[in-house]
């Protein structure tokens, strides 16, 4: 299971820190992604980290101004998330691939990804 919080309002330029806990899984054989669903959009790929090798990759719209990190012990993946503009208001979720079947941030959309509830982000201008 993944569980995401960290999620607030906030005024544009301001900081947050989302945090995604996995239960059940062991996160070195894991690829975790975090998406943004914005307000009449399509989920979009925001930045994603392999636990393994702690390789990271980021959108255009994040890099920059988003880090995404791992706590193994804490089996926790977190998104620090700087310099917050209105366009990055959403519901945030993260999501489990097993690097089975992860070689592309596109491989999230695969069936086989473990999905939480989202936890929401307000930038106001």
């Amino acid at each position: 299971q993944l569980a995401e919080s960290g999620g607030a309002m906030v005024q544009a330029g301001g900081s947050l820190r989302l945090s995604c806990v996995v239960s059940g899984l062991y996160l070195d054989d894991y690829a975790i992604g975090w998406f943004q669903r914005a307000p009449g959009k399509e989920r979009e790929w925001v930045s994603s980290i392999k636990i393994s090798d702690d390789s990271t990759a980021y959108a255009d719209s994040a890099k920059g101004r988003f880090t995404i990190s791992a706590d193994n012990a804490k089996k926790t993946v977190y998104l620090q998330m700087n310099n917050l503009k209105p366009e990055d208001t959403g519901v945030y979720l993260c999501t489990a691939l097993s690097t089975v079947f992860y070689d592309s941030p596109e491989s999230f959309n695969s069936a086989f990804g473990r999905w939480g509830q989202g936890t929401q982000v307000t930038v106001s201008s």
